[in-house]
């Protein structure tokens, strides 16, 4: 990620950004509204450079303006998690990923849209490339700035597909880690055993940059270098694609083919429907339990697919959810032994069943995603041609777990196959 490295360039980066935020935020409405914004990052960036006077004692993330998800607690604003819920009732402390950043010397450019609580109601975020079109969710408001180039970064999560799938739906980089590597302290969760805190941005090199910076076990060395095989994992998984996507796959799986990287197709995920059971059970258990308090107070504020979602845990029991849990973790390292067994570094699948559905009722479907997020496996979206309608389309990585940084450097010369797809 760029540096400015001088205060005018700081301050020239600020009015740029500007400039784009009353150009493009009308009409996309990435952002919650705030009186005031710039005259505050103003302000903030004449402090933020009396801390760090000196260039070469400045990050990579030093002056990057940030969107955060509007479930994340930051210092001096309000947490509505795109909810009708009293204000007061949902404050909370700053998030660790938020103050990682701004140590970092990141500034905050504002809260982004979220669905209720991170859950299927949608926000009023459009997507930027076509205004009718979905920009996915639960972090549409995330992936919509970066997409609309108002922010080089923006912290968002994924409980299904909460990341990757608005990632690909608006055409930028989206990464998912490997669970818990980096911290949920001060994130609204909707499900604990399946929340991840991750982020949007411009490429797989600026991925790494933040990751240094807001990982809580970021490693500089690369564990498995050299060029990844890939796999393709055969059987109901991939069939859940659209045929449109599919011959989107296929081209850009022949565009691997040809640029050196060796493929191969793996039998994977048979139980396929199993796995999304299992996963509707955890999900529906949890938000339960997280939103006991809130839902006996202020039941009838939730929307209806938050409520049914609750309504449905609460006939969960406890063993219930043990056996899920057991059986995920189970999943987790079959995944892995599958991937060990067949020498492969990274599965490869569409981000998505399809372009961004027309209308804004429905956020799309995550099912590319859910069994990705639910082992735990870091992964990536990198953005993949578009339709003839000028809509992206996105090539979903996983990689093994804890191999994040792997990944990200792989990534980076996936990108280089993929920016002639």
């Amino acid at each position: 990620m760029k540096t400015p490295s001088v205060i005018g360039e700081l301050f020239d980066q600020i009015d740029e950004i500007e400039t784009r935020f009353k150009i493009h935020e009308p009409s996309v409405k990435a952002f919650l509204p705030e009186e005031g914004r710039f005259e505050r990052i103003r302000k903030e960036a004449e402090s933020l450079l009396s801390r760090f006077p000196h260039p070469e004692l400045r990050s990579a993330l030093f002056g990057s303006l940030a969107g955060v998800k509007d479930i994340f607690h930051v210092d001096g604003f309000t947490t509505r998690a795109g909810s009708r819920l009293p204000i007061e009732a949902l404050q909370g402390a700053e998030a660790e990923s938020v103050r990682l950043l701004k140590e970092a010397g990141a500034l905050i450019l504002g809260k982004t849209v979220t669905t209720e609580f991170a859950y299927f109601s949608p926000g009023v975020t459009r997507n930027p490339h076509n205004l009718e079109y979905t920009p996915g969710g639960s972090s549409s408001g995330s992936a919509a700035a970066v997409a609309s180039g108002l922010c080089p970064l923006a912290l968002g999560t994924q409980t299904i597909g909460s990341i990757i799938r608005p990632a690909a739906f608006c055409g930028v980089f989206g990464l998912k880690p490997t669970y818990g590597r980096i911290s949920r302290a001060g994130v609204i969760p909707l499900s604990p055993s399946l929340d991840h805190i991750g982020y949007f941005t411009t490429g797989a090199a600026a991925a790494k940059s933040i990751a240094s910076c807001i990982y809580l076990d970021w490693k500089e060395a690369i564990e498995r270098p050299g060029r990844p095989m890939l796999g393709i994992p055969e059987g109901p998984y991939l069939e859940s694609a659209s045929e449109l996507a599919l011959a989107s796959f296929k081209s850009t799986c022949t565009a691997l083919n040809e640029a050196g990287y060796e493929i191969r197709q793996v039998k994977a995920l048979t139980d396929f429907q199993d796995i999304r059971n299992r996963n509707e059970l955890i999900l529906a258990a949890e938000a339960a339990r997280v939103h006991a308090d809130w839902f006996k107070k202020y039941g009838e504020l939730y929307s209806s697919k938050t409520k049914e979602l609750i309504v449905r845990g609460q006939g969960i029991s406890e063993s219930q959810l043990a056996q899920a849990l057991k059986e995920r973790d189970a999943m987790r390292v079959e995944m892995n032994a599958l991937m060990e067994s067949h020498s492969i570094d990274l599965w490869i699948s569409p981000a998505a069943p399809g372009p961004a559905p027309k209308g804004l009722e429905s956020t799309g479907d995550p099912v590319m995603n859910l069994p990705w997020t639910q082992a735990g496996l870091p992964t990536a979206n990198l953005p993949a041609g578009k339709t003839e309608s000028g809509l992206p389309l996105g090539l979903q990585i996983t990689g093994r777990w804890a191999h994040d940084e792997a990944l990200m450097t792989w990534g980076e010369g996936l990108e280089q196959v993929l920016s002639k797809v």
